[in-house]
């Protein structure tokens, strides 16, 4: 379990794009991400919905922070025709995923909590759609030259705020679920446990 010192608001999460987004919304936060074997928790819990899945790895990553004050986790989990998808591990995995993509809607759900003292005080969730363009073999090639290693911590194998908006014919859903957390709840939580002014 990873310890930070203090009083405040603990980012259990070192996601640039999480980051940015309580950074833009004024939010003033550490960043401490615990340890949690992601990959194990999913194949405990394989016969769960997509959203309980993401709901379960926000709690973890907020419980596997000891600290004082709020601790914020948050996980995203992309679905398409039913087959849930990690990370890329490798550009080829990466390629394969993209493949697989085109031409279908990609669901990508989004979770979050808030533990107090070990103790999941809150949980929320979100989801959007997004359609996926068809991908020729050479925008692949290119979008991967261009994105690869970056996109290796991205679930979906896309930055919605850079290149990879280029993926979709259309999304429906909230920009910041999309961006991997429903930020408007965890800003109601936040208020709603004293750590925000209302």
């Amino acid at each position: 379990m990873s310890a930070i010192a203090g009083e405040g608001i603990i980012l259990a999460s070192n996601s640039a794009s999480r980051k940015a987004m309580l950074e833009a919304a004024g939010v003033a936060f550490e960043a401490c991400a615990g340890d949690v074997d992601e990959r194990a928790l999913e194949a405990e819990m394989e016969d769960a919905e997509p959203a309980e899945i993401a709901q379960a790895l926000a709690a973890a990553k907020a419980t596997a922070v000891e600290a004082k004050g709020l601790v914020l986790g948050s996980d995203s989990l992309v679905e398409v025709e039913g087959r849930r998808f990690d990370k890329p591990g490798t550009r080829e995995q990466a390629a394969e995923h993209l493949r697989f993509f085109s031409g279908k809607v990609m669901t990508l759900h989004s979770a979050a909590a808030l533990a107090r003292d070990g103790r999941i005080v809150w949980m929320g969730s979100d989801f959007a759609r997004l359609k996926v363009r068809q991908l020729s073999e050479e925008f692949i090639a290119a979008y991967l030259d261009a994105e690869w290693p970056e996109v290796s911590y991205c679930v979906g194998v896309f930055r919605i705020e850079g290149p990879g908006v280029q993926l979709f014919d259309s999304i429906m859903g909230d920009q910041f679920t999309v961006l991997g957390m429903p930020l408007l709840q965890v800003l109601g939580a936040l208020r709603e446990e004293g750590a925000l002014p209302s």
